[in-house]
């Protein structure tokens, strides 16, 4: 948000500049995106935009830490049942997949390698900690706890906007989402149930 609080128009037109670049950005990533066809739709003009974020770079940084954020609240972690996680993290992308295809532009321009976002700006902390702790009392497998995390949300996107078998969406039919719900949820119990590492030993 602007540093000075905005009035109640100023910030309908925050707003609507955030729902219409996060649309735009989505479909044609950070290069593609054009500032002209943002303020058309959002009913305001570039001297606003450019006050609020500073450049289209900066619009980009708002919406995509912001889609960060959305996904930790609305989907939080439950290190005891990563499968029940894995789930509500499906859901999630059924109902914002624009959030998933920001991810895939800003690893597509801007770190092809490594790390999606500079370490000051992740929020995995509490998720690997929480992981750590569920495998320190036996009921997640050994691993490097952002690896077991890792591998969890790559599952759970299976289906997503970024698959490169088939792509799911909220319109098909409810008895669909379920098996996969279903098949999504037995793969990730199984895969992350604590057993034997590779070395053979159960862990203690």
């Amino acid at each position: 948000m602007p540093d000075q609080p905005l009035s109640p128009r100023g910030a309908a037109t925050y707003q609507r500049i955030l729902d219409v670049a996060t649309q735009e950005f989505a479909e044609h990533g950070i290069a593609g995106a054009r500032v002209e066809r943002i303020v058309a739709a959002a009913r305001t003009n570039k001297a606003q935009l450019y006050a609020y974020f500073g450049n289209k770079e900066g619009l980009f940084d708002a919406i995509f830490f912001g889609s960060l954020e959305r996904i930790v609240n609305v989907v939080p972690i439950d290190a005891t049942d990563l499968a029940d996680w894995a789930v509500r993290l499906y859901d999630e992308y059924l109902r914002r997949p624009d959030l998933i295809r920001l991810a895939t532009w800003a690893r597509l321009e801007r770190r092809p390698a490594g790390h999606l976002v500079d370490d000051p700006d992740r929020l995995d902390d509490r998720k690997l900690g929480a992981i750590a702790e569920a495998q320190a009392a036996g009921l997640v497998r050994a691993g490097d706890p952002f690896d077991v995390m890792a591998m969890v949300i790559a599952m759970s996107m299976a289906w997503s906007p970024v698959s490169n078998v088939y792509a799911a969406t909220a319109e098909e039919p409810p008895e669909l989402h379920e098996q996969r719900r279903a098949l999504l949820h037995e793969s990730v119990r199984r895969a992350m149930a604590a057993g034997p590492d590779v070395s053979g030993q159960r862990p203690r």
